[in-house]
């Protein structure tokens, strides 16, 4: 069974910050759906992923709007966690013929906004990039 637009998605995000040379640079290949427990800072996660269907002339398509989270280990600070957010910002902004999402063809990814803000636990940081993408269903 082919991947629905959500998952198709989130797999085509992570291989294209993973592949960004930026992004790499500040935190290697820590960019992940769901990071693991023991995870290393700093590190990128796929945010909240929301999904509508968009129909346009007759053609089946999907308006998403979707986070990415950076988070930033303690030492660094809110610093650190606006660079890499940043980064993650250029490598996905009006980049959407770079981001290859499988069965899809990927109209457009457009930047929104973003916020950096101090975690829970007081000492960390955290930066949440928001952006629109369409998804085309090909014909």
């Amino acid at each position: 069974m082919a991947d629905g637009p959500a998952t198709a998605l989130q797999k085509a995000l992570v291989t294209a910050l993973k592949a960004d040379t930026a992004v790499a640079a500040l935190v290697g290949a820590r960019v992940y759906d769901e990071p693991p427990g023991d995870v290393t800072r700093p590190y990128v996660r796929i945010g909240n992923l929301e999904t509508r269907p968009f129909r346009t002339d007759g053609c089946m398509a999907w308006s998403m709007t979707f986070s990415i989270e950076v988070h930033s280990r303690p030492l660094q600070g809110r610093i650190e966690a606006a660079r890499i957010g940043e980064a993650v910002i250029a490598a996905l902004d009006e980049q959407h013929d770079d981001i290859a999402v499988t069965g899809f063809t990927h109209s457009w990814c457009q930047f929104v906004t973003a916020v950096t803000n101090r975690d829970a636990d007081g000492q960390s940081y955290r930066t949440i990039a928001a952006f629109e993408t369409v998804l085309d269903v090909p014909a």
